[in-house]
């Protein structure tokens, strides 16, 4: 018996196969077409002893018109979305190679001694303010007192030395940021800088994300600051 699996590719031929064949789908959706055949066998049908008050025919075409309504709008809103989204990474093609600053804990650094940039936006005066610095290892080697800060965006750099004064390797380091309100610590929300070394398209959260250098992927909403 013939094997009926060869392959005809080679006179332009391809086998049958189950997965690549198209099975057409009946619609289970309401057309308009089907409405009016629908109203239409409804008025044929009806006793004529008892016809179909104007009302309630008016309250069938009226649910229709909702329903179609409702549609269309739907379409528009996805079509609206579909633009803002084309406008949106337009937008954010324009940050490749800039600076961005953004939340932020962890960054990596590519060469020793590494300086880095960040920020804190403190709602209301903080008194010992301290930034303290771990490596990948958890270890502090470095702790910085940016002392009593005022309201606002405030900003710091760490020169990247350790403790005793000598470069930090390259490699992944943590920021945090501590300060004392009403006699009490608290963990402050750290904000580090970064260059935006391409943008991307996240269909999973439908959304535009920067790759930021040490930083990686962070939500193009999530940037406080360009430049």
């Amino acid at each position: 018996m013939a094997d009926v699996s060869a392959d005809y590719s080679g006179i332009g031929l391809t086998t049958y196969s189950p997965s690549n064949t198209t099975v057409k789908e009946k619609s289970d959706k309401l057309g308009q077409a089907d409405f009016l055949k629908l109203m239409t066998t409804q008025l044929t049908n009806q006793d004529p002893l008892e016809p179909m008050e104007n009302g309630d025919f008016l309250g069938q075409m009226a649910q229709f018109s909702t329903v179609t309504g409702i549609e269309s709008l739907t379409k528009e809103f996805n079509t609206l979305s579909l633009s803002l989204n084309q406008s949106q990474a337009l937008q954010a093609a324009t940050l490749v190679g800039k600076n961005v600053l953004a939340p932020a804990t962890k960054m990596t650094l590519t060469d020793a001694g590494q300086s880095v940039n960040g920020a804190v936006d403190l709602s209301a005066s903080t008194q010992g303010v301290t930034l303290n610095v771990t490596d990948a290892n958890g270890q502090l080697i470095r702790s910085l007192n940016l002392g009593s800060l005022s309201s606002g965006l405030q900003e710091f750099s760490w020169d990247g030395l350790n403790d005793s004064g000598k470069a930090v390797p390259a490699g992944a380091y943590t920021f945090q940021i501590t300060g004392q309100n009403d006699g009490k610590t608290e963990v402050l929300e750290t904000l580090l800088n970064g260059q935006v070394k391409n943008v991307a398209y996240d269909s999973a959260s439908s959304g535009l994300k920067l790759n930021v250098q040490g930083l990686g992927n962070i939500g193009f909403s999530d940037v406080y600051r360009i430049g």
